[in-house]
């Protein structure tokens, strides 16, 4: 077989049916690099001959073959480019209305494939010389893409990228094909991409109704990011790059004061209200009420060596059956951290997250953003509110007012593992770490929570708290009084006894493990500090890879950009699935 394959070029036809000059001339060129191809292949069957000989192993023969088979590709990739021509239309065409004027001479585009360079040489069409191509007949014949690199290129490098860090990500491609691109043209990559991912995420269809389950729920909690710098800072550059308005008032200039006799002036009426200087001692005595702007909130996370956090709000929506327990079966579930066999699974989940945003110089919460999303899906998913819908959160208060506003009919639940964390922290300040009073303790308010009584385990950490108040340290005593304000401020999302024998989940594992695969284990690698903008590109796109959707997301980039570019009933709007093309 091998031996029919290698000279299988004897049996072209000796002679070539007659063409125009110009059908010609492209024939011509496209059979030279036909050539070159079959000289490239000549040289393939002779290393798998010599294979034979030597007796190679096949790892050997995938190595050496490997370079030769990328060159094979590029001279028949080469080839086909050859056949499209220059995209000459004559001197004048009549394009969207308007009369379009061909180049001097043709333009030079590079096109980086997987299996190597290319130069384009092509005629464009703009009204006068010099100005900005607006017809290029070869780039639509072709479907090339905005930028300079493949599509099929770039939907590789970003499947690495979105799993490890860009350098190491450029690196190992660059080793599978033997050529690549450099890390920043990678992060570019990664931004355009991702500007198609919100419109992508809207235009999904809906989960077929029969795959449903009875309860809907939403989730949401936060991950700090470490940035490069703070987003005040980044906000205050914005707002000074902002043009002024033309229209913009002038000042209005203040007139003097009119004079009623020798040094005097006009009274002015007294302000009703206060005097300034009892407002001046209230101020003193009464810390000011002020609400923190989006970014001095942002800004007040935790500092590291080497920048500042700024929150990735991380929120997923599913639908899930009704799954009643009791307090024992929560309790043995937690003490073993293994799922239950038979709890259902969470359907047709898709999670997301996002970042605070600048818009028009003023910065909007990434909560905001997220909650506005998950609202949006649960009403498409059930438009007709018949589901019992769900909102599982940790206490951060802002959250919960995100769920007032935007999940008013939602049944709210505080997450069993945040409560849990508590109560062992509580419990390791009155009895040593892995002792079996702090097992006991830990044990016997977990019960007491999940069985409703929350106002008893409140009273006994108070009567705790006071009668040992000596025995504890400041650390200990902060840490107490802390978990009796949380279990307060969450006391009406804490009727686990209700929750359990109506079935609905009271546990936010699937947006605690969304925050540690989408957030964590990506973006805090060894010391990455994020620009805003590279942050929620990257969080968008590899929301998309956990969620499954990488190739129905490359298909819908792919077709989207086709069309913005060449319009349609171009080549690549003729392929139904591009990933499947290949």
């Amino acid at each position: 077989m091998l031996r029919d394959v290698c000279v299988c070029h004897e049996a072209l036809p000796k002679a070539l049916p007659r063409f125009s000059q110009q059908e010609a001339l492209f024939m011509m060129t496209q059979e030279t690099e036909f050539l070159k191809a079959q000289q490239q292949f000549q040289q393939l069957c002779e290393l798998m001959r010599q294979a034979g000989r030597e007796g190679w192993r096949m790892d050997e023969i995938e190595r050496r073959a490997m370079p030769k088979l990328m060159r094979l590709g590029r001279e028949f990739l080469a080839g086909h480019v050859e056949r499209q021509g220059t995209g000459d239309a004559g001197p004048e065409v009549a394009y969207d209305n308007r009369t379009l004027n061909r180049s001097q001479e043709p333009h030079s585009r590079r096109y980086l494939s997987i299996f190597g360079e290319l130069l384009i040489e092509r005629y464009i069409y703009a009204v006068r010389e010099g100005q900005k191509a607006e017809y290029v007949p070869v780039d639509a014949r072709l479907g090339l893409p905005a930028g300079e690199n493949s599509y099929l290129l770039e939907e590789w490098q970003q499947r690495l990228c979105v799993k490890d860090a860009f350098g190491q990500s450029v690196e190992d491609l660059k080793t599978i094909l033997g050529q690549g691109v450099s890390v920043r043209t990678a992060e570019g990559m990664n931004r355009n991409m991702a500007e198609y991912a919100e419109a992508y995420r809207v235009a999904q269809p809906l989960p077929p109704t029969a795959e449903e389950e009875e309860l809907l729920v939403a989730t949401g909690d936060g991950k700090g990011v470490v940035m490069r710098r703070p987003l005040a800072e980044e906000l205050r550059e914005a707002r000074e790059a902002a043009p002024v308005p033309a229209s913009a008032p002038a000042p209005v200039p203040v007139a003097a004061p009119v004079r009623r006799g020798k040094g005097h002036t006009r009274p002015t009426k007294r302000r009703a209200g206060k005097t300034r200087q009892r407002r001046a001692k209230e101020a003193v005595r009464k810390p000011s009420r002020r609400v923190p702007s989006a970014a001095e909130a942002e800004d007040q996370g935790k500092k590291k060596k080497n920048g500042k956090k700024q929150m990735a709000y991380v929120g997923a929506v599913y639908t899930i059956a009704r799954f009643p327990r009791t307090t024992d079966q929560v309790l043995d579930e937690m003490a073993r951290r293994e799922r239950t066999k038979e709890r259902p699974r969470p359907q047709h989940k898709r999670v997301w997250a996002e970042m605070t945003r600048i818009l028009e110089g003023e910065p909007v919460s990434g909560r905001e953003w997220l909650f506005c999303s998950l609202a949006l899906e649960c009403q498409q998913r059930d438009p007709e509110r018949k589901k019992t819908l769900i909102c599982l959160l940790d206490g951060e208060r802002s959250l919960w007012d995100m769920q007032r506003y935007w999940f008013g009919r939602a049944i709210g639940i505080l997450d069993i593992f945040h409560v849990s964390e508590r109560v062992w922290e509580v419990a390791h300040c009155f009895h040593k770490k892995e002792s079996e009073a702090a097992w006991q303790f830990a044990t016997h308010h977990l019960r007491m929570i999940l069985d409703g009584k929350v106002g008893y385990v409140l009273r006994n950490l108070r009567r705790l708290l006071d009668e040992k108040r000596k025995e504890l340290g400041a650390e200990k005593r902060t840490t107490v009084r802390e978990t009796i304000t949380y279990f307060e401020n969450n006391q009406d999302h804490m009727r686990y006894d209700e929750y359990l024998a109506a079935g609905y989940p009271i546990g936010s594992g699937v947006v605690e493990g969304a925050c540690r695969h989408l957030v964590k284990d990506r973006l805090e690698l060894t010391g990455m500090r994020w620009e805003r903008k590279g942050a929620q590109s990257m969080l968008h796109l590899r929301a998309i890879y956990l969620n499954g959707e990488w190739d129905q997301f490359v298909n819908y980039r792919i077709k989207n950009e086709q069309a913005a570019l060449y319009g349609p009933g171009t080549a690549y709007e003729k392929v139904v699935d591009y990933a499947q093309a290949i």
